[in-house]
């Protein structure tokens, strides 16, 4: 199913729920634009590769090109999370219990940037969308297990594949380079970072904006009435409008993020954040070829990890680590109890 910028337009008048349910998305979206798309040019700044003016500009370019280029060769991502939950049934009902989820979903994001840990925006979505669709169905029925399993496969992808690449990346860097001038080696990944950077946020925009642009979509059709669309193509408008929030979103609140994983987590020199990018770019494209939907914040972080470590182990702050883990871990289930509290009280009142 397909749709225009006009019909939308019109849409927005005949179906007044539908502004609350833009709203409401394009505010997700802006919220993972200061918490998930720093970490793709994290590193870029703090090893003074780019300054924050230029690598936002390349945030913003390279996540609309991820978004665009990859959506019309493999859309799948956006597909899973759309299957992964079942909001069918009353559709007045889903449309409460999804903005319920899309309410948890940027109180649980805001609270971690308040704090500077880069919680997973993609994992806050999952976990709030299964909440309150398992609020709406009354049990885990409302939820899709064959799609969510992907969810699992791509954390262990996200977190070991981006380790293990960064460290090999960043040891066969240092290997080749041993004998090497220091000085002109930083210079030459000093430029080097730059199309890493480059890499790091069209793969950001490929998994990150399909997954939004999932839910954007469902909201659509819910308020449409129609709650059994199993297939659609994600109009051009629609990627530019999540690209373009999403850059907005980089531009007000990204440097926390960027401080706490580029400069406290390891002090990275410019090789090591060639090796970091290149890690994570590798590991979000196997992800995405492989339909998994996957962290940009996980796979950036312990590709940074990985590079730390091959170094020395002692290089990486842990005690920055602990506290990233300890977020991870919790978003699950924490933002997965927000988003179905939410959605019985929503449910309750409206």
């Amino acid at each position: 199913m397909a749709l225009s910028l006009n019909n939308f337009i019109n849409q927005l008048l005949d179906y007044p729920i539908l502004i609350v349910i833009t709203f409401l998305t394009l505010g997700v979206i802006l919220v993972n634009g200061w918490t998930d798309a720093p970490n793709a040019i994290a590193t870029s700044i703090s090893t003074r590769s780019l300054t924050p003016r230029n690598a936002i500009i390349i945030a913003t370019v390279f996540n609309f090109l991820g978004v665009l280029i990859m959506t019309m060769i493999n859309a799948t991502v956006a597909q899973t999370i759309y299957n992964m939950v079942d909001f069918r049934g009353d559709t007045h009902d889903s449309l409460i219990a999804l903005c319920a989820a899309l309410v948890a979903i940027v109180l649980w994001a805001t609270a971690a940037w308040y704090f500077g840990i880069p919680t997973s925006e993609s994992h806050a979505l999952i976990a709030g969308i299964s909440g309150a669709a398992i609020g709406l169905q009354g049990g885990f029925a409302g939820i899709n297990s064959g799609e969510w399993i992907k969810v699992i496969y791509g954390l262990f992808v996200s977190t070991f594949l981006g380790f293990g690449l960064g460290y090999l990346v960043a040891k066969c860097i240092g290997f080749l380079f041993r004998n090497a001038d220091k000085r002109k080696v930083n210079k030459v990944f000093s430029k080097a970072q730059i199309l890493g950077s480059c890499g790091m946020a069209f793969m950001h925009g490929a998994q990150d904006g399909q997954k939004f642009m999932g839910v954007f979509m469902l909201g659509i059709f819910l308020a449409r009435g129609l709650g059994d669309v199993n297939e659609f193509i994600i109009p051009v408008w629609l990627m530019i409008l999540c690209s373009g929030v999403m850059a907005l979103g980089t531009s007000i609140g990204g440097l926390r993020i960027i401080k706490k994983v580029g400069l406290e987590m390891v002090k990275l020199e410019a090789y090591q954040g060639f090796a970091s990018d290149l890690a994570g770019t590798l590991s979000l494209l196997t992800a995405s070829v492989f339909s998994l939907p996957v962290s940009t914040t996980h796979t950036k972080t312990t590709a940074i990890m990985g590079v730390g470590c091959a170094r020395r182990i002692s290089s990486v702050n842990w005690a920055v680590v602990k506290d990233m883990v300890y977020t991870w871990i919790l978003t699950f289930p924490g933002c997965g109890l927000v988003g179905y509290l939410m959605a019985l009280v929503f449910m309750k009142m409206f």
